[in-house]
C-alpha cells in the first residue's frame, strides 16, 4: 500500500474485507482518465475535481471500483534545477528521485461517489491541506470492470511497484503474457498483492529501472517494458523517479490526448518534442499547460476541444511544459512521430442529459434529430424538375468516391459486427442485395475469428461500430486486411481505430451516445448502409424508380419517427402489463428479423428479462411448443412483402390461445380487427420496407426503456456490461 498515512492504510484494509466475495465480472471496458499540469497554479482540491469529473465522465462505459492518485510533492521546483556548472543547461538527473515521495492512491469499491467519499474522510484524517497550491501535477485516475481478480481495493487500479510506488500505473485491456512475466518477477524476488494482470506492469517498470547501466529518460524506460508486454492495453505511468512526468502508452485501447495551453497573447500553439531528448531543453520551463489524457473524448470536453488520437504502439511522454509522441513500431523509436491535432467537434451539452431522466431516454427521443444529421449534406431530397433525372446524383458520399467501382466490382460483400451493429446489418441486408445484385453475407466479429473464414482478395469487408473500437471488430479487421480484402468502415467515432485502418467508409454522425443500450445509433447504422446501397446502384437504369422512392421517403423518416415517439405512453401502460414476466418472445420475418433480434437484446440487457427474437418461418420448427396463454409475445406485421405470411402466423398463434402484441401500420384495417380477438395492437406510421425497421424499433426501444424503470434496474449501466466491448479473448 503506498499511503504514508497509516489512517490510509488501515481504511482500505477494510474496504477490502467489506468487500469480499463479490462475484467476477465480465471482460469488458475500463475508463483511464490522466491530468497533467505544469506552470499552472492548481491546488489539491482543483485536481481531484478534474480527476473526479474525468471518471463520472466514463462512468457509462461501466465498472465496479474505482481510484486514484495523486501527488503529494510539487515538482515544479525540482524541475528547475539546473547543472551548477552550467546554469543554463539541463536539469540536474534526470533519473534521480529528488527526496520525492510516494503519490497518494486511494481505491474504492462501487461508485465514484463512494470513491470521493473515502478520499475525503482520508484527506482529512491524514491532514492534508487540499488548499495548498501546485505548479506542477501529475494525477491519474481509473474505473474498473473486473476481469482478472474479483471487485476489490486490492484489485483495483491504479497498481504500484512496492510500497514506495516508485511506479504507479492505470492500464486498460488484458495482458494476455502476464502469468509468465508474474512467475518471472516472482523468481526475482518480487511480492505480488493483486489477483491482477495489471501489477506485472509497475513492477516490471520498477525490475527494469533497477537493472539499468547508464540512466536514461522516462519514455525509454517505458520502451523496454513494453516489448515484454503482449496484449491489447491503454497504460498511464508515473514514477517518483520522473517526478512531474507522465508516460501514456496505447496498443489496441483507445486513448486520447486533450491539449490545453496557457499563452499569453496566442490562442494556438502547438508544443512537441522534436525527439527523446528535446525534453531536456530548457525552454520547455518556462511554458504553460494542462494535458488530459484519457479513454473517451467525453472525459475531456468540458475541458479542451484541441486532442491528439493516439495511434497504436504510439507512446506519449508529458514533461515540463511540452511533450512528445513516439512509435515503438518505428525504425527510429527516439525519433517523435507526427499526429494530428484535432478539434473535437462535439458540444459539453451532448454528453449532458438536456432535462431526460436518463441518457437512454435522451437518445431515443434524439433519434429524429441524429437520422436527420445522418443525412445532412448527403441526400439530395428532392428530384429535379428539369434536365435527365439518371444524371442527378442524389447520393453524395464522400468516402466512397475513390472505391465506388471497386465494391460494384466485388464478387461479395460481407458485413462484419457484433450485437446491436449485427442486427443493423442484417435490417439492411436485403436492401443492399436489392439495389445492388451483389451476395451478402453477414459475420458475428468472434465467430468469423473463431472460424477463420474464407476471405479473398475480390471481397468487400464491411465492419460496423458504434464505437470504432470494438475488439473482435477491430481483430476480424486485421484478418480481412491479411488476406487483401477491400475493407470499408462504418463507425460513430472520428478517429477511431476502424475509421483509420479501413480503405473507406463513413461515419454515422450520430452524435454522441453514452447509454450502454444502443438507440440512436442503431437506426442510423440501418440509414447509413441503405444510402450506401443506394449510391452504388446509381448507376442501374433498372433500379431508378425504386432507388428514388426510398430517397423520397428518407425526407420523410425524421417526421414518421417523431410520430412513432408518441408511443410512449402507450408503451410505458404496455410496460406495466408486461414487467412481471420472466420470458417474451418476438417473431417477425424479413427485414423486420432484425427488429425482432434488436428488440429482444434491448429487453435482455437493460429490463433483464429473458427474450427470444424468432424468425417466424422456422416458428414450426421448434418455438411453437413454447407457445400458450402464459408467453407474450409481440409481432412484427407491418405492409412490407411480408405482410400476408405474418398475417398467416398470427391466427396460426391465436389458434393456440396465445397473447398477442402486434406492431403494426397506421389504419391497416385488417390487423386491427384482431384487436377483438383481445390482441394488443400498437400502430407504427407506414414507409418503404428499407426503412420501416428503422420506424418499428422505435416502441421497441421505449418499451425496454419503461419496463427497466418498472422493474427497478438501472437504464444506464445495465449489470454486468458496458458502452464498448475493447478486450477480446485470444485468438
Amino acid at each position: 500500500y503506498p499511503f504514508k498515512s497509516p489512517a490510509c492504510k488501515q481504511r482500505t484494509r477494510q474496504t477490502v474485507q467489506r468487500q469480499a466475495g463479490v462475484a467476477t465480472a465480465a471482460v469488458v471496458m475500463c475508463g483511464i482518465f490522466g491530468y497533467y499540469v505544469f506552470n499552472v497554479n492548481r491546488d489539491i482540491k482543483a485536481v481531484l475535481e478534474a480527476l473526479f469529473n474525468g471518471l463520472r465522465r466514463l462512468e457509462y462505459r461501466g465498472y465496479d471500483s474505482a481510484g486514484i492518485a495523486i501527488d503529494l510533492v510539487d515538482a515544479y521546483p525540482l524541475l528547475q534545477l539546473r547543472n551548477a556548472d552550467d546554469p543554463y543547461g539541463l536539469i540536474l538527473e534526470e533519473n534521480g528521485d529528488h527526496g520525492c515521495t510516494a503519490p497518494l492512491v486511494i481505491k474504492e469499491v462501487g461508485k465514484v461517489a463512494q470513491l470521493e467519499k473515502l478520499v475525503s474522510e482520508t484527506l482529512s484524517s491524514s491532514n492534508i491541506d487540499t488548499s495548498r497550491v501546485f505548479k506542477s501535477h501529475v494525477g491519474i485516475a481509473h474505473t474498473r470492470w473486473a476481469t482478472h481478480g474479483s471487485p476489490s481495493a486490492i484489485n483495483s487500479h491504479p497498481h504500484v511497484s512496492d510500497p514506495d510506488a516508485e511506479f504507479t500505473v492505470v492500464h486498460n485491456g488484458i495482458i494476455t503474457n502476464y502469468k509468465l512475466l508474474k512467475d518471472f518477477l516472482i523468481n526475482h524476488g518480487e511480492t505480488f498483492v493483486s489477483e491482477t494482470d495489471t501489477e506485472v506492469i509497475p513492477k516490471l517498470c520498477r525490475f527494469v529501472y533497477k537493472r539499468l547501466k547508464d540512466k536514461v529518460p522516462f519514455p525509454k524506460l517505458v520502451f523496454e517494458v513494453l516489448k515484454k508486454l503482449e496484449g491489447a492495453y491503454a497504460v498511464l505511468v508515473k514514477s517518483t523517479h520522473y517526478p512531474g512526468e507522465l508516460v501514456a502508452c496505447k496498443r489496441g485501447s483507445p486513448m486520447i490526448m486533450g491539449i490545453k495551453e496557457h499563452k499569453e497573447g496566442l490562442a494556438v500553439r502547438r508544443s512537441s518534442f522534436a525527439n527523446i531528448r528535446d525534453a531536456d531543453d530548457t525552454k520547455w520551463r518556462s511554458e504553460s499547460i494542462e494535458v488530459f489524457v484519457a479513454s473517451d473524448p467525453a472525459a475531456v470536453l468540458e475541458h479542451t476541444k484541441r486532442v491528439i488520437v493516439l495511434e497504436d504502439n504510439d507512446v506519449l511522454h508529458v514533461t515540463g511544459g511540452g511533450y512528445g509522441i513516439y512509435n515503438t513500431g518505428g525504425q527510429d523509436v527516439d525519433e517523435a512521430v507526427p499526429r494530428v491535432l484535432q478539434t473535437l467537434q462535439m458540444e459539453v451539452e451532448q454528453i449532458m442529459k438536456g432535462g431526460y431522466e436518463h441518457y437512454m431516454q435522451k437518445e431515443i427521443h434524439e433519434q429524429p434529430e441524429s437520422l436527420l444529421q445522418t443525412m445532412s449534406g448527403r441526400v439530395l431530397f428532392q428530384r429535379k424538375a428539369v434536365g435527365d433525372p439518371y444524371l442527378s446524383q442524389r447520393i453524395k458520399l464522400g468516402g466512397f468516391v475513390e472505391t465506388a467501382q471497386m465494391i460494384r466490382n466485388a464478387r461479395r460483400m460481407m458485413f462484419v459486427a457484433c450485437g446491436t451493429s449485427y442486427h443493423a446489418c442484417l435490417a439492411a441486408r436485403q436492401t443492399m442485395e436489392e439495389l445492388c445484385d451483389l451476395p451478402v453475407v453477414l459475420e458475428l466479429a468472434s465467430d468469423l475469428l473463431d472460424r477463420r473464414c474464407p476471405i479473398f482478395r475480390d471481397d468487400c469487408c464491411v465492419f460496423v461500430s458504434q464505437s470504432g473500437e470494438t475488439a473482435d471488430t477491430l481483430l476480424a479487421l486485421e484478418y480481412a486486411k491479411s488476406r487483401g480484402a477491400l475493407c470499408v468502415g462504418i463507425t460513430n467515432t472520428v478517429g477511431s481505430a476502424i475509421s483509420r485502418s479501413t480503405h473507406c467508409g463513413m461515419h454515422l454522425n450520430a452524435g454522441y451516445e453514452i447509454g450502454v443500450a444502443s438507440t440512436k445509433a442503431y437506426t442510423s447504422m440501418i440509414l447509413s448502409i441503405t444510402m450506401i446501397a443506394l449510391q452504388l446502384s446509381e448507376d442501374s437504369i433498372s433500379k431508378r424508380e425504386t432507388r428514388d422512392r426510398i430517397i423520397d421517403e428518407l425526407g420523410q423518416l425524421p417526421g414518421k419517427v417523431r410520430a412513432a415517439l408518441m408511443l410512449d405512453s402507450a408503451m410505458r401502460e404496455l410496460a406495466e402489463t408486461l414487467k412481471d414476466e420472466h420470458s417474451l418472445m418476438f417473431f417477425a420475418r424479413g427485414r423486420n428479423y432484425a427488429t425482432a433480434l434488436e428488440a429482444a437484446l434491448k429487453t435482455k440487457e437493460v429490463a433483464l428479462i429473458h427474450s427470444e427474437g424468432i424468425l417466424a418461418g422456422e416458428m414450426k420448427h421448434g418455438p411453437l411448443a413454447l407457445v400458450d396463454e402464459k408467453l407474450p409475445i409481440i409481432l412484427f406485421a407491418t405492409k412490407d412483402t411480408m405482410h400476408k405470411k405474418m398475417d398467416s402466423v398470427i391466427q396460426q398463434l391465436l389458434a393456440r390461445a396465445a397473447s398477442l402484441c402486434i406492431v403494426c401500420n397506421t389504419g391497416d384495417q385488417g390487423m386491427m380487427a384482431y384487436a377483438d380477438q383481445g390482441c394488443r395492437i400498437i400502430q407504427v406510421p407506414e414507409t418503404v420496407d428499407a426503412l420501416q425497421p428503422v420506424v418499428n424499433v422505435i416502441p421497441m426501444q421505449l418499451l425496454s426503456y419503461h419496463l427497466t424503470l418498472l422493474r427497478g434496474h438501472n437504464v444506464d449501466q445495465p449489470r454486468n456490461l458496458a458502452k464498448a466491448v475493447t478486450t477480446s479473448e485470444e485468438h
